[in-house]
């Protein structure tokens, strides 16, 4: 909950800042003396941002799908364990108790 709010909040400054700064001019200068157009500075800022999004979200996806794979692998082994202590139990009360012998949850005073 407190990641979900982190990201409002930066995505609440992040809009701010593209907004209060429409007016500003850039000309980006790339490698081997290439340069672009004038342009807002908004546009490569909230570009990078999107960029870094993606890259972030791509990099997190491989270890968030073997989180779920091996919940579900948990899942089921839990669910197998619950069925055959199921299994047991019910084996347990069916078998008739022989006369001689004591429970072990009996104490051996009554």
């Amino acid at each position: 909950m407190i990641r979900l709010i982190l990201v409002g909040i930066l995505l609440l400054l992040s809009l701010t800042f593209f907004l209060q700064n429409q007016e500003q001019e850039v000309t980006l200068r790339y490698l081997f003396g290439f340069k672009s157009a004038s342009m807002h500075i908004y546009k490569p800022i909230l570009s990078s941002f999107v960029v870094g999004l993606l890259i972030a979200s791509i990099l997190l996806f491989p270890s968030w799908v073997r989180v779920r794979i091996e919940l579900r692998r948990k899942t089921k082994a839990l669910q197998e364990a619950e069925a055959d202590l199921e299994r047991l139990r019910q084996v347990i009360a069916k078998t008739p108790r022989q006369p001689g012998r004591r429970d072990a949850d009996e104490s051996p005073h009554d």
